[in-house]
């Protein structure tokens, strides 16, 4: 049912208990097409015990505020349900990830613990620790990516145009249909309702962040969204999608970011669509491969949230001209609060603190401004982080970390002619942005929103 090579072994252990299969969802917060919670299904069955799925909450990770927490607890509300009706039970558990799974474990007697897949350190240090004193096995599934991380590539990639070949070659393998959601042999009733507003009130987070109107959370309308951009949106989208203006992107990322969409689902429905076949190649290209390669970056290069991340080219570069002097210099707190010389800059900002998105084009232009009014490229990639995980809803991912990355540090592109302050990485100005759209009206719009 699952592709075996979707799944690695993180610890060995031995499957001597009788409780249930635990699966430990954490990227993937959804029921359908969820290749961890088929393979959850499948052990389960196989050996004949029940499965429980449990969430872990920290009320401190990467500094995640009211406005994603209200957006992925409504998302999981949805999953509590889906996941009643297939005899599963659904746990909150709140803590230290590493304190609060083995204890559950031991609770239960649990058979096998399996996990998603997830490239970022603290994931990875979660599950590094709990396998330390772990005695049953622990399998991690990749059901975020179409061609699981490790199987498209062994070593962190330079570029997009490294690793395109080694996705395309397996894609037919790999991008096929979901099976149907078996069920489960060993049914029970599930047990007791999870308590949301205790949730939330142990929580407590930074209420300053307000959630958004204008995207609703869960699985369900994560697929009418799909639908909707299949039906109004795809057509057109290879000329649109870099005009800020054109409401041209797919609105998709805060589900992809959460796991309440399957990338697998998006492509193999774009696929199938009614639309120009250069609409869905460039749609396809940014869901596949740039998105994987964001993964490739962040699993494979430890240090992708710091200047120690670029490459040798962006690092000797930006030591040379490390004492360049920069025509305008602002804190954080200028940042933050849109007070800027630029008013497009200044947009671009309210734009992702009132609405939790920021578009794509103007993601690249604000993060190279950062660095052209910040003293070192350190404070550039320091600063880009903290606003965009603060206030983007797909704050916190290898996406947001490897564009970052590629807008101050050079990371996934070549070096550019030299100049002040940027060195040879690749520079964007005001009047070049002028030339693509209207900035005027693009400033406008989101003074009205």
């Amino acid at each position: 049912m699952v592709d075996t090579q979707r799944i690695s072994l993180l610890n060995q252990g031995r499957t001597n208990n009788n409780g249930p299969v635990v699966y430990w969802m954490s990227r993937d917060q959804r029921v359908l097409d969820n290749w961890a919670l088929l393979y959850a299904i499948g052990q389960g069955n196989a050996l004949n015990v029940p499965v429980d799925v449990v969430f872990t909450l920290s009320n401190s990770f990467l500094g995640a505020n009211l406005r994603h927490y209200t957006f992925m607890i409504d998302g999981l509300k949805q999953v509590e349900k889906n996941l009643k009706s297939l005899g599963i039970t659904f746990k909150i558990l709140t803590g230290n990830p590493e304190e609060v799974i083995p204890t559950y474990l031991n609770e239960i007697s649990g058979s096998l613990l399996i996990s998603d897949f997830d490239p970022l350190r603290i994931k990875r240090q979660w599950k590094d620790n709990i396998n330390v004193n772990l005695s049953i096995p622990h399998h991690e599934v990749d059901a975020h990516n179409i061609v699981p991380c490790r199987v498209a590539s062994q070593k962190v990639e330079f570029g997009a145009y490294t690793l395109r070949p080694k996705i395309n070659r397996l894609l037919a393998q790999f991008l096929t249909e979901f099976p149907e959601t078996p069920k489960v042999r060993n049914n029970r009733s599930a047990q007791s309702s999870v308590n949301w507003q205790e949730v939330l009130e142990w929580l407590n987070p930074d209420a300053s962040v307000k959630p958004v109107s204008w995207i609703k959370p869960g699985e369900d309308e994560a697929h009418h969204a799909l639908n909707h951009f299949i039906a109004t949106g795809l057509n057109g989208y290879n000329i649109q999608r870099n005009n800020p203006l054109a409401n041209g992107q797919s609105n998709l990322s805060p589900y992809l970011h959460f796991g309440q969409l399957s990338a697998q689902r998006v492509a193999i429905e774009v696929s199938k669509a009614n639309a120009p076949n250069e609409d869905k190649s460039a749609f396809l290209e940014e869901l596949i491969v740039r998105r994987e390669l964001s993964d490739n970056f962040c699993h494979y290069n430890p240090n992708y949230d710091s200047f120690d991340g670029f490459h040798a080219w962006a690092k000797e570069s930006h030591q040379t001209h490390r004492r360049d002097e920069r025509e305008y210099l602002y804190n954080l707190d200028e940042f933050e609060l849109s007070k800027t010389h630029d008013d497009l800059w200044n947009a671009a900002q309210n734009e992702v603190v009132k609405t939790g998105k920021m578009h794509g084009y103007m993601r690249m232009y604000w993060a190279k401004k950062i660095l052209e009014w910040t003293k070192s490229p350190e404070h550039a990639m320091e600063f880009a982080i903290y606003l965009n995980d603060k206030y983007s809803l797909d704050g916190r991912d290898p996406n947001g970390y490897a564009g970052i990355a590629w807008s101050i540090g050079g990371v996934h592109d070549r070096a550019w002619g030299t100049r002040p302050v940027f060195g040879k990485i690749r520079y964007m100005n005001y009047n070049g942005c002028k030339r693509k759209f209207d900035v005027e009206g693009y400033i406008y719009q989101v003074s009205i929103k």
